[in-house]
């Protein structure tokens, strides 16, 4: 298969899957697997964050009003919304911050051909999503604990085939919090968290040192950057009106698959 198609291929998964709870990273390294991509780790790593890079871009893209709405109001003392829900913003990206600055290296051995471990991971996202959907009472508000905990589950999710909005969501409506603010807040998160990733990625050098061809690159954000765009919305506002025991069943079935994959194949 040629350099070009598989960029697309991957581009293609990463806007289809990132918006629903099944682990959008946990599918790139399902499908680089079967594709048989011999990338190093960090080349597999480097083009997972960049495609992500893509759709957080178009998230930021359909979320511009929500976004420039907070922004302006944050600079707004009157507003007793925007101010505390940046503050919530920032909380809840220190610890996956912390994780990705101290153990970068160790994280990067996971995006490399460790198929049976996603498919593990998949199984634990399907677990979390059926406890989740349980739970009946979720008409409490945001706050600095809610954050946190909301926060470290996000850091969990770097590990490929634990879904960051699944997880996050997930950890949302076990702490009561409303399912529409906890999707909203979950897609907003993850935002800052992804360009200080390229941002940390660029100034280190590490594109330079182990980036895959710019061609490829290229093909898979705008791949991942145009079916993100389409898809974000309606995905949302699946997960909003969907019962998340769908998607546990689905994780259940691809992980448990891909396990069995892994050890015959």
């Amino acid at each position: 298969m040629s350099e070009l198609l598989e960029a697309l291929i991957l581009g293609v998964v990463q806007g289809l899957t990132e918006f629903l709870p099944v682990s959008s990273s946990g599918h790139l390294e399902i499908m680089k697997y079967i594709l048989n991509d011999d990338s190093l780790a960090e080349q597999s790593m480097l083009t997972t964050v960049f495609l992500h890079f893509a759709t957080a871009l178009a998230t930021l893209v359909i979320f511009r009003k929500d976004v420039f709405e907070i922004i302006k109001g944050f600079f707004n003392a009157s507003d007793k919304f925007s101010r505390p829900f940046v503050l919530y913003i920032v909380i809840s990206m220190i610890p996956a911050a912390l994780v990705g600055v101290f153990f970068d290296d160790i994280i990067e051995v996971f995006f490399h051909r460790k198929i049976f471990l996603v498919g593990a991971m998949l199984i634990v996202t399907g677990i979390l999503l059926w406890i989740c959907e349980r739970v009946r009472v979720q008409d409490k508000k945001l706050s600095l604990m809610s954050a946190f905990i909301i926060g470290l589950s996000q850091a969990v999710a770097i590990m490929p085939g634990i879904s960051r909005s699944g997880s996050t969501i997930a950890t949302s409506l076990l702490l009561g919090i409303d399912k529409s603010e906890s999707a909203r807040f979950s897609f907003l998160m993850v935002i800052p968290l992804i360009f200080g990733k390229i941002a940390k990625d660029l100034l280190s050098g590490d594109f330079q040192g182990h980036m895959p061809s710019a061609t490829y690159l290229t093909v898979g954000f705008i791949s991942a950057f145009i079916v993100g765009m389409l898809a974000c919305t309606w995905m949302i506002a699946f997960v909003k009106k969907s019962k998340l025991i769908y998607f546990a069943v689905y994780c259940f079935v691809v992980g448990g698959g891909i396990m069995l994959y892994a050890q015959f194949a």
